[in-house]
Formats: structure tokens, C-alpha cells, sequence
């Protein structure tokens, strides 16, 4: 006999849900291992003692926390997520029928709280997953990827596009019509022309929304607005050691002594010293290699394509001892001057040049001196520090660390852009950009650490099952 269900819907029912949220399921295993009650006190601060009820500090976090692990980048998506899933509810601590918070607390609360208490989240996560032994810390893998801003560069504004608008503000208050705008076309540098211009640089336009956004420009991406996200991976386990936002347009070279920092105060936390750094050619330059230096740890970044180990094929060999060039003739290019320090700290140079008297008999000379009858080479104050790591960059030990670091760093920003909420930042401002990208690195380690625990237990119940 057909059955056929009649659809009607009861008043009253018994129902709770940690019945009906199995035991094996993610976000019950999550509530027992990670505990949220520190933000009470971290965030009191925030709140004074009278007034309308904020939502609670514990549940703001869970429900970010819910919008990077189901990758939803929208705060009215992860509302009507968390409504619709029992598990999540359970998550929550909410009850079927329990109002939620209109998705516009959550981007208040997140404005609202610094970025420490993001930082404290992810520092407790990342000790869950040193205390389970997922992490060695030794040895990192480094690199960056782009992230869209929440800006349009249809909307930004050029920079002198300000003072032309105060000049003519001046002009509908003093009331002196077609004068004064015929004067307005002779001032330099205004915008004569209503025509909107493309944006095309930093310097010469910005976003209003979001001024913190760069345009930026990579081989594969088009041109846009973006942010840039420095990652760290433990070789070891892909598991995110540090995560930090950046402006898109930032070298990763005159950022890693910043990630370095960070990278050693949460492994020297956990007792735990880094050894070595991999990383790719952006990350190469003389501050980068001195910072390396400092900390104590072996970097394994390709030099720079202006690098030259010697001068051999220009017929000059580098004498360290006396720190002077000598050409086949026997002629030495000594050291003259330093060069002063220019904004971007990798060309700071040494300069070396030759005497003219010395040159003046040279079967060479016309093709080797300059219009002042001697020959000038320069090369980096930093030259020993990119020797060494040309040296250790020919090892086997270094391209077996090129593999590692390609096949551990990449595939972990891939999964962090399109599983964990992180393809485009929901908010606006560094500040708030970075928040979202220690999120996104959270939900990333939480999934790790749970798929481990899973499989621990997994494997104790077939050896028991064994025995």
C-alpha cells in the first residue's frame, strides 16, 4: 500500500538538540576542545556598565568563527546559516526558537574589538595543535597571496581631484560666476576636464571606502584593489604558525623581518626555536638576510636576479681580504664610497672604481671605462650575506627545499582563498583585513586539528579492535 505524508505541523514538542547532534559531528567535537570563555574578560573593557545588552563576546566569535569554516563571506549569509543547521545551533548554545543578533552587531563587534583579541584566539588554537604534538615550529615555509579588498576601482577617487573641489566651493560662496571660472581653467594642476579618468596608480588615486586598499598588479590576476596576505606553514604538518594582512602593493622582502618577528614570539612561546626559513626570490634582500641573521636562522631564499657572485665574465675577481676588484691586467678597483641609503633598503651599495692613470694604457680601455677614463663596479654592503646564501642555495639539501616549500605553503593559501572565507575581505581598512585573515587561518588549523584527532581515534579503535 502507497504511504503518503500529510504534512501538518504540531504545537508542542519535546525536543533538545544535544540529542539529535551526533557525537562524531564537527562543530560538537569543536565545542569540547576549544574554549572561548577568556574573552569575557578580555573584552570587558569594550562594554560599560549600563545600557542595552551586547551580544555575548563568546557567541560574536563562534558565529565569525562559523562564517570562516562554512566559507561564508557575508554576515547576513552566516546569520541565515546558523538558523537553518542544528549542529551549529548546538555550537552556539542557541535553542531552536532563540532570536539571533541582526547581522550588522557582528560588523559593529568586530570594528568594535582590536585585533589582540583575534591574535589571543589564534595563539590558543595554535597551542591545541602544539599540545598535540602537530607542530615541530623548526622549520617554516613562507609566502604571500593577494587578496581582493571590499573597494571598486570604478569608485576611486584622483588625489588632486580634493583641491579642486575645495576651489570650487570657494567659488559658489563668494558668488563670482564666470570670472572666477575662467580663472579655475589657468590654475595648474586642477582638473579641467569632467571626464573620469582610469585609475591607474597608487600615487595618483585612492579608494574612499577603503584608503587602505593598494591597486595591484600581478602576472594572472587582473589589476584591482587588494591586500596582501603573508603566510607561514609548518613543513611538518601545513598547519598556519602566522598569518598577518599587508598592503597589496608591499614587497615580501621589506616584509619578512616583520613576519620573522611574529614567527619567533608565537614559537617562543612553546619553548621552540625556528631553524630555518624557505621562501621564494620576492622574499630576498639584504635586510631580509640580516634579520635572518639575527634571529639565528638559516633562510633558504634564491638570491635576486641582479645578484652576481663575481665579476669574472667582466674580467674582475673579488679580493675579500682587501675588499678591492682586480682585472686581468693586474689593475685594482678599490673601495671609494657607500652609497647613501635610498628608501628601498636592498640597494644600499658599495662603490669600487679604478684609477684613470691606471687604465690610461689598457688594450681594453674603450670598452670597459666610462667617459672619465676608469672602470666602477658597485655591489651590495649585504654581498657576504648573498654569497652565503648562493652558496647554500646549490646544495641538494636547498632543492629538495624548494619542492617542500612549493608542495607545503601554496596548497594551504589555496585551500585558506577558496574554502575558508578568505577569497575577498568583507571588511574595510588594514586593521579590519587583518582580523578576517586570522580568522581564516584559525577555521584552517581548527579543520587540521579535528581531521587529526579523528583519525587518532580511528586508528585506537582498529588496534583495539585488533587486540
Amino acid at each position: 500500500m502507497q504511504g503518503k505524508k500529510i504534512q501538518q505541523e504540531r504545537l508542542f514538542i519535546n525536543f533538545q538538540l544535544s540529542e539529535y547532534v551526533p557525537a562524531d559531528n564537527f562543530y560538537r567535537q569543536l565545542s569540547q576542545i576549544l574554549d572561548l570563555r577568556f574573552l569575557y574578560k578580555s573584552t570587558a573593557d569594550y562594554y560599560g556598565s549600563e545600557g542595552q545588552k551586547s551580544i555575548d563576546p563568546v557567541v560574536f566569535m563562534k558565529l565569525m568563527l562559523v562564517g570562516y569554516l562554512e566559507n561564508l563571506t557575508s554576515d547576513r549569509r552566516i546569520i541565515r546559516t546558523c538558523r537553518m543547521r542544528m549542529d551549529i545551533l548546538f555550537f552556539l548554545g542557541y535553542d531552536l526558537d532563540e532570536e539571533f543578533p541582526w547581522h550588522s552587531t557582528l560588523s559593529r563587534t568586530r570594528k568594535l574589538y582590536g585585533e589582540d583579541q583575534f591574535i589571543a584566539l589564534f595563539k590558543q588554537v595554535l597551542k591545541l595543535c602544539i599540545d598535540h604534538g602537530l607542530i615541530s615550529g623548526k622549520r617554516q615555509a613562507v609566502d604571500s597571496a593577494l587578496v581582493r579588498a571590499n573597494a571598486s576601482m570604478s569608485k576611486m577617487i584622483e588625489k588632486q581631484v580634493m583641491a579642486d573641489a575645495s576651489i570650487y566651493s570657494q567659488e559658489l560662496s563668494d558668488n563670482v560666476g564666470e570670472e572666477i571660472a575662467e580663472q579655475r581653467k589657468q590654475i595648474p594642476g586642477v582638473n579641467k576636464s569632467k571626464t573620469k579618468r582610469t585609475p591607474t596608480s597608487n600615487k595618483s588615486h585612492y579608494s574612499p571606502s577603503d584608503p587602505d586598499a593598494r591597486i595591484t598588479m600581478k602576472p594572472g590576476k587582473p589589476m584591482n584593489l587588494y591586500y596582501r596576505s603573508q603566510v607561514s606553514v609548518d613543513t611538518g604538518s601545513h598547519l598556519i604558525t602566522y598569518i598577518g594582512a599587508f598592503p597589496g602593493n608591499a614587497a615580501d622582502n621589506v616584509s619578512l623581518p616583520i613576519i620573522l618577528e611574529s614567527i619567533v614570539e608565537n614559537m617562543q612561546e612553546h619553548n621552540i626555536q625556528v631553524e630555518e626559513i624557505l621562501a621564494d626570490t620576492g622574499y630576498s634582500s639584504g635586510e631580509a638576510m640580516r634579520s635572518l641573521a639575527d634571529h639565528r636562522i638559516e633562510g633558504y631564499i634564491p638570491n635576486i636576479a641582479s645578484y652576481k657572485k663575481d665579476r669574472l665574465e667582466e674580467g674582475f675577481i673579488y679580493d675579500l681580504e682587501n675588499d678591492r676588484y682586480t682585472c686581468k691586467n693586474g689593475v685594482h678597483a678599490t673601495f671609494r664610497y657607500q652609497e647613501k641609503l635610498t628608501k628601498n633598503k636592498k640597494l644600499q651599495r658599495k662603490i669600487y672604481r679604478t684609477s684613470p692613470e691606471d687604465c690610461m694604457n689598457c688594450p681594453i680601455k674603450s670598452m670597459c671605462v666610462n667617459f672619465q677614463g676608469s672602470r666602477r663596479i658597485k655591489h651590495s654592503l649585504d654581498k657576504p650575506l648573498y654569497d652565503q646564501m648562493h652558496k647554500r642555495m646549490t646544495s641538494d639539501k636547498a632543492k629538495l627545499f624548494k619542492k617542500l616549500r612549493s608542495s607545503t605553503v601554496e596548497p594551504v593559501i589555496g585551500s585558506l582563498i577558496n574554502y575558508t572565507g578568505m577569497s575577498r575581505i568583507n571588511a574595510k581598512g588594514i586593521k579590519q583585513a587583518n582580523k578576517c585573515m586570522i580568522m581564516a587561518a584559525i577555521a584552517y588549523n581548527l579543520k587540521k586539528l579535528l581531521k587529526y584527532k579523528n583519525e587518532l581515534l580511528s586508528k585506537e579503535a582498529k588496534l583495539s579492535k585488533a587486540a
